[in-house]
């Protein structure tokens, strides 16, 4: 073999892959080293290129941990439609997106550990793509609610964006011991006692006037925030 065919051999990666293959290389980095100890050289030669590739697609180190959180909220969302348009009724859809969080984190915790404390915690975050696509991504639970209203099953006299913060910062309260590497927890389990509290005081009263109280209802709204206070505390 000539060096002239030798040399017509070495084929560029288009730039689509070669930014393909430093991401990907770079999420396994940063899910195993974290974000303070994770070296661009160690993602350059788990990507098998030169330290100074990853400058001509990215910024900095931060840049690319950025991009990959953008493209693994993306993963997240790309099915979210498809599979809500597969389930009926205002409660199992929230309960869906609910539990569909508890998974997330549970089945990615060193990413979610880099959302909240790396790029969330950013002064630069808002004007991230990240942030956009949070938006877009708690909207749904918005929308979920919204739709209830609409129709008549729940009450629209609270406002949405304080029943998506009670639903979220529960979700976090409940799963930051788990993202400290400390105790585990049941999605399943979570998502139904957090749907139980939401929907007590969502659903719609009648116009007759008040309910009598509920001594059932006040017995498993006790018993789901007690075992609440028991998971991942």
């Amino acid at each position: 073999m000539t060096a002239i065919q030798s040399r017509r051999q070495v084929v560029r990666l288009p730039r689509e892959q070669r930014i393909a293959e430093i991401m990907q290389a770079a999420r396994a980095v940063f899910v195993e080293k974290g974000y303070e100890d994770a070296l661009l050289s160690d993602i350059a030669v788990r990507a098998d290129v030169v330290e100074g590739s990853i400058y001509r697609y990215f910024e900095n180190k931060r840049d690319l941990l950025v991009k990959v959180i953008e493209d693994w909220y993306e993963d997240m969302l790309s099915d979210y439609d498809q599979q809500l348009a597969g389930i009926g009724g205002t409660r199992n859809r929230l309960r869906y997106m609910v539990w569909r969080h508890l998974k997330t984190i549970h089945d990615e915790p060193a990413l979610c550990h880099l959302m909240l404390q790396i790029i969330r915690s950013g002064q630069d975050y808002s004007q991230t793509a990240v942030h956009d696509l949070n938006r877009k991504y708690t909207r749904r639970t918005l929308d979920i609610i919204q739709e209830g209203v609409t129709a008549g099953e729940l009450r629209s006299d609270i406002s949405l964006r304080l029943i998506r913060d009670f639903i979220y910062g529960c979700v976090e309260h409940r799963t930051w011991a788990y993202l400290r590497g400390e105790g585990d927890y049941d999605p399943g389990e979570v998502a139904d006692m957090i749907i139980e509290l939401v929907f007590a005081g969502l659903e719609k009263r009648s116009d007759a006037g008040p309910a009598p109280p509920d001594d059932n209802l006040m017995l498993r709204l006790e018993q789901a925030v007690a075992r609440l206070e028991k998971v991942n505390v």
